[in-house]
């Protein structure tokens, strides 16, 4: 039997030959450019073509180019390599004597790579097609030597490369009215000072005293964390202590800004520690944890800062061999081995706080990642590639070069031009995306720089775990083939039954989900070897049998009893996903759910301090859509239930609070009434985290006071009309004055409130369309006539 990885490895290269002649499916059709055909409209998005001085645009499909066999020339620069010989208009379907064949991107990336070889001398061959004409032109590209096997380390090629665009950068910052983005330009900074080249510094010094006297009452908690590093290498490097004011100033704001649970959002956290608009945000989070444990090597040692540091690396550190780091305050992300750069970072922060575990563990999610994961990304794939290497380099030279020679130096080479320089090529989309128009020179330069290890950004601490092997690095690349947007099932339904149950026991939580999938996607599966599994004293093998029964649903009801033995393991992620397990078996597994109650009002403070058992035993008991209880709590023991409710109330995420809400759906009017206090509490004190979600169960605890006619419903609904996440409170605006108008003549004495908060809608709310606002304030002074027309005299009750 062939090895797991080199099985799936053929799996993804018939894969690639079978993909070149399937038809497209997406809705911008595959054009043919030698017959006239135009670019489709909306499909904006064009590729820089290396050091060709050319740009080109390719077909892509559900965010893959693999079905395109040609590159239309869209732009042509003066004085580069294609002048004279490339025009707007011209089709190229060729590179090196041959048509593509399979990705004209990445052959045109690849290609770049060995026309720069001294052995090419930097002959480029292109296939170009002119006015009916086909014939191949050569075009000449400066030799820059090829990438050795553990580029960036010890590889020439990379030396130089850096070595131009710091020239080129340094002649764009140095030129009269240099303009960027808070966050590239603190990065082009970043990459001449990790040059070591002291000619730069000067330069890097009037960035440093920029950065110093930033502010910015936006999208502070994005733009911070760059600026500080800028601030904090600089002062470290070369010990000019000239700008730590600056710096204690930003940390402080940042550390200040933090929420009441360890992170950030787009801007700071509000008042009561909460945060605004979509909540807690991973990708800013990270970078900002990254330059406060900077900023305190560099000598802001208040204690503000280290408890900021803490309370960020303790809700970081949970998705230590779960998964990649996701969006906010969601599940581990087991789809990719990247969730935008987030890994990556991840990687590059562990190792500065000497937690070789987790940087371990991230560093090797980043080495499995490549290709169409790193072609993805919410609004764009830069964090994608600015924190690729960074996070591949923490497992040594071995790694770095196997990430190169398997996507970073074909897609490297795609993205520099002429001059040095690198642009944002984006994702294959047919649009561009949100920053497009950054200057990325310094963003893939700090890659580059790696070797010379001068700032801590580029090594300059040694990594705390050791360097891995050629084999072991080859391996990592190959547990992340196999999956692209267009196609995410194949390579793996091709592996039979036996390597799907050895890909289960996986280190990487990315394979066990996809070969769980496809063992789901079956008619037949056997149960007993998972069952068997499910014993082994490997954990990963035991959370891979989970994942697999999870996605076998009813499938897996034999192995009820197995899982069970689960729920009482030291381990707490066992715990939960043989709880995820047991949730989606359904009916066959409710014997369990005593025991996942009695489980979710433990909180170990210690061990848990987050209380994510609760919170995921919440979503596998009570969750409207796949929770065991959500549809029928019969012969659900209910003081076994109702103190389940009341722990659960108290998470301190707003989306395990939410999942509650089926519980009160499901409860008589009389059995509700003992949780009332509790949910009047759940109402009044909003969760910490997640607040995207919420408002679900705050609206929906005030439907139930209201039913009842708790006195106490009425502030609480006032209040939170006033104080509610802005986000969708448009359309949350009308439940909850529906609510109010039923409590009849007993609002009327919250008018003079009311009409306050009209008054304030109507002023305009920050961060807020004005449109909107003004809708809701056109809404509460319409309820406010109705309150005092109301004849309603409804009996209230009070609750303790």
């Amino acid at each position: 039997m062939k090895p797991l990885n080199l099985l799936l490895s053929a799996s993804v290269t018939l894969l690639l030959v079978t993909a070149s002649t399937a038809a497209p499916a997406s809705k911008i059709t595959l054009p043919d450019f030698t017959k006239g055909d135009e670019i489709p409209q909306g499909a904006t998005h064009d590729w820089n073509l290396g050091a060709t001085g050319a740009r080109g645009w390719i077909y892509s499909d559900k965010m893959v180019t693999s079905d395109a066999r040609q590159i239309l020339i869209t732009e042509v620069a003066k004085g580069s390599p294609s002048d004279g010989i490339l025009a707007v208009g011209d089709v190229l379907l060729g590179v090196a004597g041959k048509p593509f064949s399979y990705d004209p991107r990445t052959e045109m990336g690849k290609a770049l790579g060995q026309a720069e070889t001294e052995e090419a001398k930097g002959l480029l061959t292109l296939l170009r097609w002119r006015n009916g004409t086909q014939e191949d032109v050569e075009l000449t590209l400066p030799v820059l030597g090829s990438y050795r096997a553990t580029a960036p380390y010890d590889c020439p090629k990379s030396k130089r490369i850096l070595e131009l665009g710091c020239q080129e950068l340094a002649k764009r910052m140095a030129a009269p009215g240099y303009r960027q983005n808070p966050i590239p330009r603190s990065l082009n900074a970043l990459a001449l000072l990790a040059s070591g080249d002291p000619a730069y510094l000067p330069l890097v010094r009037k960035e440093v005293e920029w950065a110093a006297g930033f502010s910015d009452n936006g999208f502070q908690t994005w733009y911070y964390g760059y600026v500080m590093m800028l601030i904090a290498e600089y002062t470290m490097a070369t010990s000019d202590d000239s700008f730590l004011p600056g710096l204690r100033r930003l940390a402080l704001d940042s550390a200040k800004g933090q929420s009441a649970v360890g992170s950030w959002g787009h801007r700071f956290a509000e008042g009561d520690g909460r945060l605004g608009g979509y909540g807690m945000m991973n990708a800013p989070g990270i970078p900002l944890t990254t330059a406060l444990v900077m900023a305190y090597s560099a000598g802001i040692k208040d204690p503000t800062v280290t408890d900021a540091i803490n309370r960020s690396t303790r809700l970081l550190r949970f998705y230590t061999g779960k998964g990649a780091l996701p969006y906010g305050d969601h599940a581990p992300w087991t789809e990719t081995h990247e969730d935008n750069g987030k890994c990556g970072m991840a990687a590059v922060l562990f190792n500065l706080l000497k937690d070789p575990e987790s940087a371990r563990f991230f560093s090797r999610m980043s080495v499995a990642s490549h290709g169409a994961e790193r072609d993805t990304g919410h609004t764009g794939n830069f964090w994608n590639i600015l924190w690729s290497l960074p996070g591949v380099a923490q497992s040594g030279p071995q790694a770095t070069g196997a990430w190169m020679q398997e996507f970073g130096a074909w897609y490297f080479d795609l993205a520099r031009r002429p001059d040095g320089s690198f642009v944002h090529q984006g994702p294959p989309e047919p649009r561009n995306d949100s920053y497009a128009d950054w200057d990325c020179t310094g963003a893939y330069l700090l890659s580059y720089a790696l070797p010379l290890k001068k700032i801590l950004l580029t090594g300059k601490q040694p990594s705390s775990i050791p360097a891995i092997d050629a084999a072991s690095a080859q391996k990592l690349i190959l547990d992340g083939r196999g999956w692209s947007n267009k196609d995410r099932y194949s390579a793996y339904d091709q592996l039979n039954a036996d390597l799907l149950l050895e890909a289960l026991t996986s280190w990487s939580p990315v394979v066990r989900e996809r070969a769980a999938m496809a063992l789901a996607r079956r008619k037949e599966v056997s149960i007993d070897p998972l069952i068997a599994m499910l014993d082994s004293s490997a954990l990963e093998t035991r959370y891979g049998a989970c994942q697999a029964l999870t996605a076998l649903r009813g499938r897996g009801a034999p192995a009820v009893k197995a899982l069970g033995r689960c729920l009482s393991s030291e381990d707490l992620w066992l715990r939960i996903k043989a709880a995820e397990a047991l949730a989606a078996i359904g009916n066959p597994a409710m014997s369990a759910a005593p025991e996942l109650l009695k489980l979710l009002t433990q909180v170990d403070k210690k061990k848990d301090p987050r209380g994510m058992q609760q919170r995921y035993l919440s979503f596998a008991l009570f969750e409207n859509h796949g929770g065991m209880l959500s549809s029928s709590l019969e012969g659900v023991d209910r003081e076994m239930l109702f103190n389940a409710v009341k722990a659960g109330l108290k998470n301190e995420d707003g989306r395990a609070r939410g999942s509650i809400g089926s519980v009160y759906r499901n409860l008589t009017f009389q059995e509700i009434t003992p949780l009332l206090p509790a949910i009047l509490e759940a109402v009044v004190v909003p969760a910490p985290s997640g607040v995207m979600f919420a408002d679900e169960i705050r609206v929906e605890g005030l439907r139930i006071l209201a039913t009842h006619k708790v006195a106490a419903g009425i502030p609480a609904c006032v209040n939170y009309l006033n104080a509610q996440n802005k986000w969708a409170s448009e359309k949350r605006t009308p439940e909850l004055l529906k609510i109010l108008l039923t409590y009849g003549v007993h609002g009327q004495a919250f008018i003079p409130q009311l009409e306050e908060i009209a008054a304030s809608f109507e002023g305009g709310e920050e961060n807020f369309p004005g449109r909107l606002s003004r809708q809701k304030a056109e809404m509460v002074r319409e309820a406010i006539q109705a309150i005092k027309n109301s004849k309603e005299n409804p009996k209230l009750i009070r609750v303790n």
